[in-house]
C-alpha cells in the first residue's frame, strides 16, 4: 500500500487533469454550471426545512434543544457533505466501466479514476462552503449559534469523509466491472444511509429511541454516523461525538480503506481482462 500510495503521488498531475476534466464535462452543456452544485443541496435543505422545521416544528424543537432556531444551518451543513457522499458514490461505482479506454491506455495507477471522482464531488462541496459559513456567521450575529474552537472539527469530518470514501470508491470500483449489479444495488443502499444517518435529525432521537441496544449498536457502527456528527459540531459543539462513537468512526473508517485499497489491488488484473 505504501508504494501504491508513492505511485499515487507521483501521477498527482494525472489526477488533477482527470478531476479538472470531469468537471468540465459535467457542466459543460449546462446554462448555470456550477451553481447547480449549490442549487441541489439547498434545494433538498428547503423541502425537509418545510417538512420537519414547519410542519413537525413541535418535535424538532423538542429534540434539537438549543439549536432548534437554526434548524435551517443544521440541515444545510448535513446536507451539503451529504452530496459529497452520496454523488462520490454513485459515480466512483462507475468510474472504471465508464472510462475504460481511458483506462487501458493511459500508463497512470488505475486507483486514479475512481480517487478523481471523489476529489472533484469534493471540490463541489469546497464551492459551497463559503456559503455555509455565510448562514452560520448570520446566525452567530444573531446570537444563535456561538462561533470558536468548534470549528476545528470541520477539516477532521472532511479528512475521515475522505478517508471513507476513497476506501469504498476504490472497493466499488473494482467490484462494479466484475459484476454489474452492484451500480443497481448502490442506488437502493444510497437512499437507506441518507435516512440512517443524522443529516436531518441528531443523533440523541436515535439514542433516545426506544429501540433494541443491539439495534443502536450497529447503527453507530456506521462511519457516517460519526463522521456528520463532526459535521454539526462545527457549529454545535454540543453534536461533537463520544470518545466511544470517534474511535469508531476513525477505525471503521480506516479499516474500509485498507480493505478497499487491497480488494482493488487483488481484482485489478480481473478488471483490466474485462475492461
Amino acid at each position: 500500500m505504501t508504494s501504491g500510495v508513492a505511485a499515487l503521488w507521483s501521477h498527482r498531475n494525472s489526477l488533477r487533469i482527470l478531476v479538472r476534466r470531469d468537471l468540465a464535462v459535467k457542466y459543460q452543456q449546462s446554462v448555470l454550471g456550477y451553481l447547480w452544485s449549490l442549487i441541489e443541496p439547498l434545494g433538498m435543505g428547503a423541502i425537509y426545512w418545510f417538512v420537519f422545521g414547519v410542519l413537525y416544528s413541535r418535535d424538532t424543537t423538542r429534540h434539537l434543544g438549543d439549536a432548534a432556531d437554526s434548524y435551517p444551518l443544521f440541515l444545510i451543513t448535513g446536507i451539503f457533505a451529504w452530496m459529497w457522499t452520496s454523488s462520490a458514490l454513485s459515480e466512483a461505482t462507475n468510474a472504471l466501466t465508464g472510462q475504460s479506454r481511458l483506462i487501458t491506455t493511459m500508463n497512470v495507477p488505475r486507483q486514479v479514476f475512481p480517487i478523481g471522482r471523489v476529489t472533484g464531488r469534493f471540490a463541489e462541496y469546497a464551492a459551497g462552503l463559503p456559503i455555509l459559513v455565510a448562514v452560520a456567521v448570520g446566525y452567530a450575529a444573531s446570537g444563535r449559534i456561538d462561533l470558536g474552537w468548534s470549528l476545528l472539527a470541520l477539516p477532521l469530518a472532511v479528512v475521515v469523509q475522505a478517508v471513507l470514501l476513497v476506501g469504498l470508491a476504490l472497493l466499488l470500483s473494482a467490484v462494479n466491472v466484475l459484476m454489474r449489479d452492484v451500480e443497481r444495488f448502490m442506488r437502493l443502499v444510497i437512499r437507506v444511509l441518507f435516512y440512517a444517518t443524522p443529516i436531518i435529525y441528531p443523533l440523541s432521537i436515535v439514542r433516545g429511541a426506544d429501540l433494541p441496544g443491539w439495534l443502536k449498536f450497529a447503527y453507530e457502527l456506521n462511519p457516517l454516523v460519526g463522521i456528520f456528527q463532526l459535521h454539526h459540531a462545527v457549529w454545535y459543539p454540543d453534536e461533537f461525538p463520544d470518545a466511544r462513537l470517534l474511535a469508531t468512526t476513525v477505525g471503521v473508517s480506516l479499516l474500509v480503506l485498507a480493505a478497499g485499497w487491497w480488494s482493488f489491488r487483488r481484482l485489478e488484473p480481473a478488471v483490466l481482462k474485462e475492461l
